[in-house]
């Protein structure tokens, strides 16, 4: 009788020892995946956020979709102007020549980004091919017209099986429906809320 009740009583050490286990081991998880996922869209995010700023060299303003983004990324040309003093009149210097050169704009992605693909850039990290959210618009703010961009995805398109409300209890800032993005529809800034 009593190795019977050793052998429970072993039993019920091992289920709760394995229990407890699983306690600790599925907030560590999530907040490792959090931590990893969250840095990969980021760097992402900040792609974007560079060929958003070069496309608006090359047009003037922010791309509201991704194949207007990669089209001008890969077609267009940066103009540079130069203003130099009037090297015929040396003595006055309120003369100046203007020399205007064009710089491709895929070229500029390159020297700031490295060989990456620019039509990839639109694909979320980890989400088997969910595309970021891009808007662009001009917004009126004390009678001038500003250029206004937003790029973005919820956390949960990126979490994976984490994309659930019920991991909120492992960090209270988690909230699986929030945007991580850059930008904003109703300002005029392009910085992230990471």
């Amino acid at each position: 009788m009593s190795k019977i009740i050793n052998l429970v009583l072993i039993l019920i050490t091992a289920v709760l020892a394995y229990w407890l286990y699983s306690s600790i081991k599925e907030p560590i998880a999530f907040n490792e995946i959090l931590e990893k996922r969250k840095l990969g869209v980021i760097a992402n995010l900040k792609k974007i956020q560079i060929a958003q700023d070069v496309f608006r060299m090359v047009t003037g303003q922010y791309a509201n979709s991704f194949d207007t983004l990669v089209d001008v990324l890969e077609n267009g040309k940066i103009e540079i102007v130069k203003l130099e003093a009037d090297p015929s009149d040396p003595t006055n210097q309120d003369k100046f020549v203007k020399s205007v050169s064009y710089v491709l704009a895929k070229d500029s992605i390159k020297s700031l980004l490295g060989d990456i693909s620019i039509s990839d850039l639109r694909y979320v990290p980890y989400s088997n091919k969910k595309q970021f959210d891009i808007d662009a618009d001009t917004i009126t703010q004390q009678n001038n017209l500003l250029q206004v961009v937003q790029v973005g995805t919820r956390y949960k398109d990126f979490m994976g099986k984490y994309g659930d409300p019920r991991f909120k209890k492992y960090n209270k800032f988690y909230d699986p429906e929030k945007l991580l993005k850059f930008g904003d529809m109703n300002s005029p800034n392009t910085n992230g809320n990471w």
